[in-house]
């Protein structure tokens, strides 16, 4: 597995050894209990915060991400995601609720740049240059209506209103 924007604290940790290192300690931790849920539960998405499960869909794709945000809003503010698949439409989601730290099974390179970029702690078991549509021929259509966007706020409005029209 690889990991970015730090190492896991190797100790112990309590709320009077600074409230950012217990916060981040706290994440990781809901971050195994994402990872845990997806894998044993069979799910696509998992989000945990300060141990509680947030969310979990099993629908493929990125509709069940969009769907917690629509649901949850701001409480996903500091919850962890574990996600089958991460590319930038998932990474650009995942800033603008907030998240703390993702996990994929896949993740693109322009997620992981993403992630980078807006300093959230990130682990993936397997990279990949692009995330591919169902038939694996061409570019995930999210991927494509997000290729030329960077603002989060703009990503979640182009992908609620793409999946609106597909409903």
């Amino acid at each position: 597995m690889h990991e970015g924007l730090g190492s896991r604290p190797s100790v112990q940790m309590d709320a009077s050894e600074g409230s950012e290192a217990y916060a981040r300690h706290a994440s990781l931790r809901d971050l195994d209990l994402a990872k845990r849920k997806l894998v044993t539960e069979g799910l696509s998405l998992a989000i945990v915060k300060l141990g509680k499960t947030l969310f979990t869909s099993r629908v493929p794709g990125i509709a069940g991400l969009t769907d917690a945000i629509r649901k949850s809003g701001p409480s996903l503010e500091g919850a962890s995601v574990a996600d089958k698949v991460v590319g930038k439409a998932a990474a650009l989601l995942c800033v603008y609720a907030k998240i703390s730290s993702v996990y994929a099974r896949v993740m693109s390179e322009l997620g992981l740049q993403v992630l980078e970029k807006f300093s959230i702690h990130f682990e993936h078991d397997t990279l990949v240059p692009n995330i591919l549509d169902r038939d694996g021929t061409k570019m995930c259509p999210f991927e494509s209506l997000v290729l030329r966007i960077d603002s989060p706020e703009r990503a979640f409005l182009a992908i609620d209103r793409r999946l609106a029209t597909k409903v």
